[in-house]
């Protein structure tokens, strides 16, 4: 009997990972990217990755860390004029977490000129896919990856970061 089950947990393993809804965490990555758009950083800590945000001293230091930086940024000029997520990549198992990747596209203006910024976000759930939370993969690598999530899938490539000049 216990073999049978073993059998079993072995051969749907592979099943839950492909039974992650894709809509479930586009949809909270789209609400990150809505809510940085809008200048609600209480809203875009609330969808950061708990340890990243602790990192930062806290939800109340690093929602007040980027209204600063917002500050600064518009001070010099440069505006976000839209974020795009893009669907979700393959579902890896990571621990006890789920982890995958979304394509963003970032468009800035700034004195200089427009700039699409193309990254990811790693998306991270710890319940099986009903919530997620998220981290920008900006230049980032999987050895700074693993230094916030120690078990972080080795099999799960991180892309370079690119930035693409526009009209």
């Amino acid at each position: 009997m216990k073999k049978v089950f073993r059998l079993l947990i072995i051969i749907l393993s592979p099943l839950a990972l492909h039974a992650q809804n894709p809509a479930v965490v586009k949809q909270q990555a789209t609400l990150m990217a809505q809510s940085m758009t809008k200048g609600d950083y209480k809203g875009i800590v609330n969808y950061t990755y708990p340890k990243a945000v602790q990192m930062a001293g806290g939800k109340e230091k690093m929602t007040a860390m980027m209204g600063a930086a917002m500050q600064q940024m518009k001070a010099a000029g440069i505006n976000f004029e839209s974020i795009t997520v893009g669907d979700p990549g393959k579902f890896y198992k990571a621990g006890t977490e789920t982890h995958c990747l979304l394509p963003e596209t970032i468009v800035m203006s700034s004195p200089k000129g427009r700039v699409a910024m193309h990254s990811y976000l790693l998306a991270v759930s710890g319940d099986g896919g009903k919530s997620w939370s998220f981290l920008d993969m900006n230049n980032s690598t999987a050895d700074k990856v693993k230094q916030l999530i120690p078990n972080f899938n080795p099999a799960l490539k991180i892309p370079p970061a690119t930035t693409e000049p526009l009209q």
